[in-house]
């Protein structure tokens, strides 16, 4: 029977246990979330809260693999999120602003750690030049207030789309579609790789799967629902 997946709540920021992102005709189910922060002065400062949605074919792709696996196993492994950051299904990911941030301090920072990682790996070209420069131009003149969201819609075709919400609302049409799809994997490898900016969402991520993956068989319902061939099971992030 289909069993819905759960939303979250972290702080004021509710991440919705499905939703329609941007840029695409499919529903996608709320995979993990979780906040990045940094140490200040011995106190753990908030800026963002983060949500990570994959498409439902997700669950029988990584199921093949990792089915059985315990949270503490997938949050440790680098090929299990590699295996989520190049699937061959849309990833949806939201990012909400607890700090406010300007559009221009947002790309400069993505932007700098994927070329330092691309020129480390002697994957950076022409290509990914252009696609930097128009990330860059899509945030140029944003502002991005507590409660703002930037959204981010992930193709197995490699293209990615950007949208903005003020309201918390999820627009039907992104802002730009850029063609890259190292850019596009990046952006999510950023947040919930290895050396990403969410360790939190990271694990969460990892946790949620472990019980989708553990629980359900090779059946999968749309809406964000993964049907339970199995046994009925609650799913908690």
């Amino acid at each position: 029977m289909a069993q819905s997946v759960t939303g979250i709540q972290i702080g004021g920021t509710s991440f919705p246990p499905a939703v329609k992102p941007p840029g695409s005709g499919n529903t996608l189910f709320l995979g993990g979330s979780g906040v990045r922060g940094m140490e200040i002065q011995g106190n753990f400062v908030k800026f963002t809260a983060i949500g990570v949605y994959l498409e439902d074919k997700a669950v029988p792709a990584l199921s093949v693999k990792w089915k059985g696996k315990t949270a503490e196993e997938l949050t440790e492994s680098v090929e299990f999120f590699r295996e989520i950051v190049t699937g061959p299904f849309e990833k949806f990911t939201q990012v909400t602003m607890i700090l406010p941030l300007t559009g221009q301090q947002y790309s400069e920072k993505v932007s700098e750690n994927c070329v330092a990682i691309w020129k480390k790996f002697g994957i950076y070209t022409d290509a990914e030049a252009k696609a930097i420069e128009k990330f860059m131009e899509v945030f140029k003149d944003q502002t991005f207030p507590p409660g703002a969201s930037i959204l981010f819609t992930q193709s197995p075709n490699g293209s990615l789309t950007i949208g903005f919400s003020k309201d918390g609302s999820i627009p039907e049409v992104g802002n730009a579609v850029i063609e890259n799809k190292l850019l596009s994997e990046s952006v999510l490898e950023s947040i919930i790789g290895k050396q990403g900016v969410s360790p939190e969402a990271r694990k969460s991520v990892a946790t949620r799967l472990s019980e989708l993956l553990k629980e359900s068989d090779h059946c999968v319902a749309g809406n964000g629902k993964v049907d339970e061939c199995t046994k009925e099971a609650e799913v908690k992030a």
